[in-house]
């Protein structure tokens, strides 16, 4: 969908700081964080709500969103992570997206208030993204 910021994100049309991309989805880091090492992770096809999502996509889509969540963690030293969807109310975009913000004990985050921050500058945040990146997990087999 020509008008989605998300998928033109998946096309490359327009600049992200992607964390990986293969076949289920792609994954990169919010520009609005609630905290540094936020990431958004998007089907590439236009899909508004999690109920869009085919059934046959359900394994592909979430174990990339399971290993997004397992290199957050890795690759920042975060103590947990927090994921999260919205479907319709709340969604600041309408193409469905799950987000794996980073975690530590004393962090401030309480209950769905969403505080939000910015990097520093583009390095910074691609740093956080090669980071993340380096420690997400191949996708298994079988």
């Amino acid at each position: 969908m020509s008008g989605c910021v998300f998928c033109r994100i998946v096309a490359g049309s327009v600049p992200s700081f992607q964390v990986v991309g293969e076949p289920s989805g792609v994954a990169f880091l919010d520009s609005r964080p609630v905290f540094r090492g936020h990431v958004l992770v998007v089907p590439r096809p236009h899909l508004e709500t999690l109920t869009d999502l085919p059934e046959a996509d359900l394994a592909g889509y979430f174990g990339l969103v399971r290993r997004v969540a397992a290199a957050v963690e890795s690759g920042l030293d975060a103590g947990g992570t927090f994921v999260a969807m919205n479907n319709r109310v709340s969604q600041s975009v309408p193409h469905l997206h799950t987000h794996v913000v980073p975690r530590t004990k004393g962090d401030g985050l309480r209950g769905f208030f969403w505080p939000r921050t910015r990097y520093d500058d583009d390095g910074q945040a691609a740093t956080y993204a090669a980071r993340i990146g380096a420690a997400v997990a191949p996708p298994t087999r079988g």
